[in-house]
């Protein structure tokens, strides 16, 4: 039977899908796809700030 991997939190989620743009930027030539993906890894940097905002203290605390 198959294992279930542990569930990844939103912080989580943003910060891989951050790194996997970075790295397409980086291969990508100047021109519109380019500035596309580096708006794309603004709004994440954005959502992950916002999220950290607005989440109640007990919550972020380390245990």
């Amino acid at each position: 039977m198959r294992r279930r991997s542990e569930p990844h939190t939103f912080e989580q989620r943003l910060e891989a899908q951050r790194l996997l743009l970075e790295h397409e930027l980086a291969s990508l030539p100047a021109g519109d796809q380019r500035d596309s993906v580096a708006a794309r890894i603004e709004q994440l940097q954005t959502a992950a700030e916002m999220f950290e905002f607005l989440m109640p203290r007990e919550v972020l605390a380390p245990r």
